[in-house]
Parts: structure tokens; C-alpha cells; sequence
């Protein structure tokens, strides 16, 4: 059991504010922290003196190093104290649990993975306690934990239907913060990625900035303003009506020519199985591919182009800065990554701005670590959504 560890709420709108500028974009020196919250020097000073002496803020030198606080000094930037406070994130797939430890200011400090032999909530709640136990052996200063789950989640607390996992209402929020005396939140895996890539990653400063994971399933998130936009559907199948070649593959949930059936792994695989008798890995159909095996190489063809309608059309609508393509299927980019450029072009207007394509390889660690930046949001900065 671990024990719950001191945090600095509550914080007020104007502290919240501040404290997010200087974690998302510091070391800020007063004047430029100012200038971006249209605060006068008086309201700044009264908003950040209550953060530095909780040890949230602290005065650097040019530099960036962690200095001592020096009075008198207002001309040091300001930044956060990402060693302060420890958080979990975990990512939980249909076999396995990924866990994280990072700081303040989502690094990763340590990593725990165990097997999932089961679905049951109670058994899942205590292999997430004895993770927790272990991970706090070693980070005493743990101040939350946050949870990424493959499907619906309700008030950031209760996962309404998970088809990975078979879950319908279960409240694993307060299960998991009875089992470890933590604050937990829970959040939709995609949504958790989002935030974190627009807090710390690709979408960092940008306002209109879309994340797109392929891989067991599709996952789409878009960020306004800023912002990431909420959806209630989020996760209910996402890309299973996004209709992208009407006469393509038929899968075995009846779907035809959608997102769901060109780009996913096991529809990918399904496909191959179905044309060959053979049951193959998506990598060796991504080798067998590049190296010119017909049935793998029209299969992979078919999600490359698949993927570059798909990309457009998100750009033509959405009109992002950039579009960060994720998740344990971007392989394909490798392998056919020039088909689903030419594809893109193909889908746009002659004369529109290149599309900002970022492949991200990544693993389920890079999820854990998104449900940990939603701890931070949420458990410290207390900028959960209304």
C-alpha cells in the first residue's frame, strides 16, 4: 500500500494558468510569462510567489539549470521542479500492462510490464496494486496514477465499454485508489496519447495539430486551439464508417472498404490468411512485402493507399498544422511509405501546403506515458475537463 503524496491543490485559475505556461513551454522569464497570460507584473508576482514557496516553480539562470531561489532576482526565468513529484501511467492492452514512472514533465523514469492472464476487474485492480508497490519501492514522491484504456470512458473514471477487455461500468478508478491510497484517473489510451503529444511532443505549441494511430484498431484525436476536442463516441469504433474504398476488402465483421478493414493488423493479417492459407505476422506481411511477395505486397499496396485517402481527407477538413501518425502499425510507413505520399497528393488540391505527415515509432510505453500526463493535468494542475 502506498501513501498518498502531498500535491499543490488546490491551485487557483490564475496559479493554473501560470503553472501550465511555464510546464508546457518554460524555463519563462517573467516579462515573456507576463506578456502570454496578459497579466500586469503586480498580478504575476502575487500568482507565482504561493507556487515558488510549494517548491511547484523555481528560479533558474539563463541557462536552464536548476538554481537555489534568490530574492531580488526577478529577471531569472522561471521554471517547474520536474523532479518534484513522481506519476504512473499505465497502458492496458489485451495481454499485457505497461507501466511508467515520470516527472513533472513526462519523462520517463522507470518502466514496469507485467502479463495480463486475465480480464476479470478485481484480478486486473490487483496486478495494477502490485505494480504500483513496486514502482513506489523505488519513487516514494508519487502524487497519482493515470490509466489508458482501449475504449469508453466515462468521467475520467469509469471505463462504460472496453471490447479489448470486455469491461462494461466498471468504476476502475476508485477500485484502483482503494487498492493503492493514490488518486487515479482513467482515460480513453488515443485521447491520453493526444494529450501528451500536444503538451510534450509533436503537437507542442500548435493549435491545430491531429494524432491518427493505427494498429490493433484506428484512433483519431484533434486539437483546437490548443486544445484536444472531446468526443463522446470516442473509441466506439472509430474509422468502421469512415468509408475509404467502397468495393474493398470484406472483413469478418462484415465491414467493406472502411478504415477498420484496410489499415488494422488483424484485418491486414486476416487478409493475407484468406488469400495464402497462410497465418502470418504483420511484420513478416510488411518483409514479404518489400521483398516483392505478391499477395503480402498488393495487401500492404492496398492499406498504403488506404492510408494516404484517409490522410488527406483529414487534412482537407481539418486543416492541421500537422498530423502525427502513430501506434504499432506505422511499419507500414517503411515499407510503403511513398505510395502513401503520392496518394495524399493525389487527394489534394494541386496547390495546397504539403501535408505535415510525423511518423512516430513508438511503443505501448509512449500510451503509459500519456496516461501519466493526464495525472498531471487533472491530479496537480487540476485542469480536468468540464
Amino acid at each position: 500500500m502506498t501513501t498518498r503524496a502531498a500535491s499543490w491543490l488546490p491551485l487557483s485559475p490564475g496559479e493554473r494558468s501560470v503553472a501550465i505556461e511555464v510546464l508546457v513551454h518554460g524555463p519563462l522569464s517573467r516579462t515573456e510569462l507576463a506578456r502570454r497570460l496578459n497579466l500586469s507584473a503586480g498580478s504575476l508576482t502575487r500568482l507565482t510567489k504561493p507556487l515558488i514557496e510549494s517548491g511547484l516553480l523555481v528560479e533558474v539562470p539563463e541557462g536552464g539549470a536548476l538554481a537555489e531561489t534568490r530574492q531580488g532576482r526577478p529577471s531569472q526565468p522561471l521554471d517547474v521542479v520536474a523532479e518534484s513529484r513522481s506519476f504512473i501511467g499505465f497502458k492496458i492492452t489485451d495481454d499485457m500492462v505497461y507501466g511508467v514512472v515520470t516527472t513533472l514533465r513526462s519523462e520517463i523514469v522507470a518502466r514496469c510490464d507485467r502479463p495480463l492472464a486475465t480480464h476479470d476487474p478485481a484480478e486486473v485492480v490487483d496486478l495494477l496494486g502490485e505494480m504500483t508497490a513496486e514502482l513506489a519501492a523505488a519513487h516514494p514522491r508519487l502524487a497519482g496514477i493515470g490509466i489508458g484504456v482501449g475504449g469508453l470512458v466515462q468521467d475520467r473514471a469509469v471505463v462504460g465499454e472496453s471490447p479489448f477487455l470486455g469491461w462494461r461500468d466498471v468504476p476502475l478508478a476508485d477500485l484502483v485508489e482503494q487498492r493503492t491510497g493514490l488518486p487515479v484517473v482513467v482515460e480513453n489510451d488515443v485521447a491520453a496519447l493526444v494529450e501528451a503529444e500536444s503538451w510534450f511532443g509533436a503537437g507542442r505549441g500548435l493549435d491545430r495539430f491531429v494524432v491518427l494511430t493505427i494498429g490493433a484498431g484506428i484512433g483519431y484525436g484533434l486539437v483546437l486551439g490548443g486544445t484536444r476536442v472531446p468526443c463522446a463516441e470516442e473509441d466506439r469504433g472509430f474509422g468502421r464508417h469512415w468509408i475509404l474504398s467502397p468495393h474493398g476488402p470484406l472483413t469478418p465483421d462484415g465491414e467493406r472498404g472502411s478504415a477498420v478493414s484496410l489499415l488494422t493488423i488483424p484485418n491486414i493479417r486476416y487478409q493475407v490468411h484468406a488469400a495464402t492459407g497462410i497465418d502470418r505476422t504483420y511484420e513478416e506481411i510488411l518483409a514479404l512485402a518489400a521483398a516483392g511477395e505478391p499477395m503480402p505486397l498488393r495487401v500492404v499496396d492496398e492499406a498504403a493507399r488506404a492510408l494516404g485517402t484517409l490522410v488527406a481527407q483529414i487534412a482537407n477538413f481539418a486543416m492541421p498544422q500537422k498530423i502525427l501518425l502513430a501506434g504499432e502499425g506505422v511499419g507500414l510507413m517503411d515499407v510503403a511509405g511513398r505510395t502513401v505520399q503520392e496518394t495524399v497528393r493525389a487527394h489534394r488540391h494541386p496547390l495546397a501546403a504539403p501535408v505535415a505527415l510525423e511518423t512516430k515509432v513508438s511503443d505501448f510505453h509512449d500510451w503509459a506515458r500519456g496516461a501519466a500526463v493526464l495525472a498531471i493535468q487533472v491530479l496537480v494542475l487540476g485542469s480536468a475537463e468540464d
